[in-house]
């Protein structure tokens, strides 16, 4: 619990049967996180066993994809704050704390793996992963006029229950691309962002996607796209720019 609620971690699972059960247990170390959602996306046999006994929720969801995987989890989950990441070892569970540090002022909170200094050794974020996540952030803070950002890849992530429940309709993803879908959703609803560094660490086994070059780059390229064809959509409602108000001093916002 935090700050008197509620907090729910969803783990989206596919090929990560050697890692999940130790990802379980480290989140629910931190001591604030009352409920971890596994979702088993026609997962590696095994990966049920690995869970069993976590003290974790095992649901299933058999339409292939992260974004599917994950939707799953957001209709399970019964927190009053939301946290997605991934069971893969890349993840630090302690790096939940400083996503819900922001909880007060925000409405979401994405995690960025593009800091040097918390991108340990044999992690996969190489050169090109990393700049190409950058570049892609960049255009978007700059169509969207937003906050600050710096990775649209990153899978772990905050969001408040209102937020989420304000996005939700609006999902249409399924596949590797959800997590992006879902960072532009926020922008559109004009939802309070912020990006903040966590540990990136070496992965257990290889990712379906990022683990394979032609993949990830195929999955830039549909990012890029996704951008633009959001910010197009979306000309009638954040034409022209507009600007956050300032909070006033009383602390209550305009």
């Amino acid at each position: 619990m935090w700050q008197g609620k509620t907090v729910s971690v969803i783990f989206p699972t596919y090929n990560e049967k050697d890692s999940i059960r130790a990802a379980v247990l480290d989140f629910f170390s931190t001591g604030v996180v009352d409920e971890v959602i596994v979702v088993n996306n026609n997962a590696a046999a095994g990966t049920d066993d690995e869970v069993a006994g976590t003290g974790a929720t095992l649901v299933h969801e058999t339409k292939q994809g992260y974004g599917y995987a994950v939707r799953k989890g957001f209709e399970v989950a019964t927190g009053d704050e939301i946290i997605v990441s991934e069971p893969d070892g890349t993840f630090a569970g302690r790096d939940v704390l400083k996503l819900l540090a922001y909880a007060e002022d925000c409405d979401v909170v994405f995690g960025t793996r593009t800091h040097r200094e918390f991108i340990w050794a044999g992690s996969n974020m190489g050169w090109w992963l990393k700049w190409g996540n950058y570049a892609v952030a960049k255009l978007m803070e700059l169509l969207f006029n937003s906050s600050t950002l710096s990775d649209v890849g990153c899978t772990m992530r905050y969001l408040s229950r209102p937020a989420l429940e304000a996005i939700t309709p609006h999902f249409r993803g399924g596949g590797s691309a959800f997590g992006l879908e879902m960072m532009l959703l926020t922008l559109i609803h004009d939802q309070r962002v912020v990006q903040v560094p966590v540990n990136y660490q070496r992965r257990v086994g290889v990712s379906s996607v990022t683990g394979h070059t032609g993949k990830a780059l195929i999955l830039g390229f549909q990012m890029i796209g996704m951008v633009l064809r959001y910010r197009l959509s979306s000309l009638p409602t954040l034409f022209p720019f507009r600007m956050r108000p300032a909070r006033q001093r009383s602390g209550t916002r305009e």
